[in-house]
């Protein structure tokens, strides 16, 4: 370490005035203690839907302000392209391929061990609270923020919860927190939005007289597009000619940026100003809602340049610069240079070592990301140069992508080519030169190869809690056991105690979701194939051993009957057979229906004792099945 360099941190540590960027007065007052930092994140707003980016419809003054004060970053990119696994990118300082949260399903934790922003800061001295959405692991696991270096998180730990503006309540620290007149859904009386990011407010104030990380992810605009009616970013929109979910949306937008200036008067108020950094970003790629003949893309045009009319390919959910391109603009008064633009290539995974080094604390070992504290603060202030990425990885699901400079590589899903593009020359994606440069493609491929590790998720120890909150979106806050469910009826059944479950294709073993309950007579349990982790793809199969050879004549089922619907099966096949590890020919082909009463498919009588079930897809198109209750008809 430089002499300069261990002076920059013993100012950061409050050994006095911090050396300004390039461009900065040095006559600022001197930094008497750690920097404040205020992290916000909102949920899915896209690259270009800020008005200082020329929107023709979102105000955003806020904002606005702060690129002019701040920077401006044209390529920050995502961690992933959707919910969970971005913030697990975010929180850890792991690439994609590395990170325990790789799916999208709400609920999968970190592990136990697993250091993050809040944990590194917490050991350097920081008050550390968070305000939003988690998705790093829903209640009940290893995964919940106070396990994981914050003092507080009021919020969303699932993210399904978090899709209502109006649930029952809300989570602080586990526990839940009422919020009165709601009914879930988008009913209620309280705006959840509201109260989180008052609690927000109430801890800067609280932490004034040490340095504080206020994580600030919230929901809005994402979920289900609902704004009070009295609410002032509401009665700018209301009454357009396009007015409609559309201007809900926007008036989201808008309503948060508001809150970005009162978390500035806060800050002003209490003499923080100079002493804090704050970022403002959005989560992943933005979502191409309100599509229309006139707007492919979207009427609010999240992925297109509204002075060009361009956009950038694909959208949240995928790897193209569309899925990953994220507005993210800082600004810290005295030290970061009004005004700027900057085209540095950095991504989720350098947040957690930029933090740790403004406030003079050791990122882990294990993280792949690199501060941009040159790049912030000029490297004069910083006491050495910026280093680039040698290389930025992602993948989600089947997809893989890997950036080199302004070359860009993407396996756009399993089994299909790799695609080359030059981003300098090609930003929307559209020339692929994988032919061209197959030496260029090669180098990066064999990255891919090496960055790609099997993901290890952490466990639950209480599932049932997670669920509730997920049950929570829509209101239901009842024990799973309560209320009435179907039955499936025995009538005609081969006896389900002379039959049992021989093998399964996955089970969900770590929330007791086993292949078991498909004949347990028990219709509130349920079958799932495994879903944290990697999960399992189609096809998924069951083999039944009937006790005994019989005649069979069909298949009786009974989809999920908890509030949800995750891998309720659509089209299957059924075998019969006399030899467990053989089955030659189909005896029935069916797609089920999205219903909870049982269904039923006959077959041509046909004798054996075993009983195969492929499943090969699910109604919601996910990779996943599940089943409550299984029947053969026959004798």
């Amino acid at each position: 370490m430089t002499s300069t360099r261990r002076a920059f941190l013993r100012q950061l540590a409050g050994g006095g005035a911090l050396a300004a960027a390039p461009g900065i007065s040095r006559a600022a007052p001197a930094q008497r203690r750690k920097p404040n930092i205020v992290y916000i994140m909102s949920d899915e707003l896209g690259y270009y839907e800020l008005s200082c980016m020329g929107h023709p419809h979102i105000k955003t003054p806020n904002v606005d302000r702060m690129a002019a004060e701040g920077v401006r970053f044209t390529q920050a990119l995502a961690g992933a392209s959707v919910c969970a696994p971005t913030r697990c990118c975010l929180m850890t300082g792991k690439h994609a391929g590395h990170t325990s949260v790789r799916k999208n399903d709400g609920g999968t934790p970190l592990r136990e061990e697993e250091e993050t922003v809040a944990s590194v800061l917490k050991r350097a001295g920081y008050a550390t609270g968070g305000f939003g959405k988690w998705g790093c692991g829903g209640r009940g696991s290893t995964g919940v923020p106070e396990r994981h270096g914050f003092d507080v998180f009021v919020g969303y730990y699932d993210q399904v919860h978090a899709h209502s503006y109006y649930p029952p309540y809300i989570v602080r620290n586990s526990e839940e927190m009422v919020l009165p007149g709601n009914r879930g859904g988008r009913t209620g009386q309280t705006y959840s939005h509201y109260v989180i990011f008052d609690e927000a407010k109430k801890f800067i104030r609280a932490s004034k007289d040490r340095p504080f990380f206020c994580y600030l992810p919230v929901t809005p605009p994402h979920g289900m597009f609902d704004i009070p009616d009295d609410d002032p970013a509401w009665a700018l929109y209301k009454d357009k000619e396009w007015a409609g979910e559309a201007a809900q949306y926007a008036a989201m937008v808008t309503m948060v940026d508001r809150q970005v200036g009162e978390v500035f008067a806060l800050l002003e108020e209490l003499g923080l100003a100079r002493d804090t950094i704050i970022f403002f970003c959005g989560d992943n790629g933005g979502n191409d809602y309100f599509r229309a003949k006139d707007s492919p893309r979207g009427f609010l045009g999240p992925n297109v340049n509204p002075k060009t009319g361009k956009a950038f390919r694909g959208h949240k959910g995928n790897l193209y610069e569309g899925g990953l391109r994220i507005p993210m603009i800082v600004r810290w008064p005295g030290k970061i240079r009004p005004g700027g633009v900057s085209d540095f290539l950095w991504y989720f995974p350098d947040v957690l070592p930029t933090l740790a080094e403004l406030a003079g604390a050791a990122a882990p070992k294990d993280v792949d990301g690199i501060s941009i504290v040159p790049e912030l603060l000029g490297e004069e202030a910083a006491g050495r140069k910026q280093v680039p990425h040698e290389f930025l990885y992602w993948e989600y699901g089947s997809q893989t992508a890997v950036r080199m400079g302004h070359w860009k590589a993407i396996q756009p899903g399993k089994g299909r080519d790799w695609e080359l593009y030059d981003l300098s020359k090609d930003l929307l994606e559209q020339n692929d030169l994988a032919a061209e440069r197959a030496d260029r493609l090669a180098t990066m491929k064999a990255v891919a190869e090496r960055e790609h590790e099997p993901a290890r998720p952490g466990t639950f120890h209480d599932r049932d809690l997670h669920e509730k909150d997920r049950r929570a979106k829509l209101g239901d806050t009842r024990p799973q056991a309560s209320g009435k469910v179907n039955a499936l009826s025995q009538d005609g059944l081969i006896p389900r105690k002379e039959c049992k479950v021989l093998r399964a294709s996955s089970e969900s073993k770590g929330n007791g979701r086993l292949a078991r309950h498909v004949l347990d007579s028990n219709p509130r349990t349920h079958w799932h194939t495994n879903f944290q982790g990697a999960a399992e793809t189609h096809p998924h199969e069951l083999v039944i051993d009937l006790g005994a050879e019989r005649t069979v004549r069909g298949f009786r089922y009974l989809a999920r009957q908890d509030a949800g619907w995750n891998g309720a099966v659509k089209d299957c096949e059924f075998y019969v057979g006399s030899d467990p590890k053989r089955f030659d020919k189909v005896a029935a082909k069916t797609t089920f229906r999205k219903i909870k009463t049982a269904q039923e498919v006959a077959c041509e009588p046909v004798r054996g004792r075993y009983v195969l079930m492929r499943i090969l897809s699910e109604i919601n198109g996910a990779p996943w099945a599940s089943i409550a209750e299984l029947g053969v008809v026959g004798e």
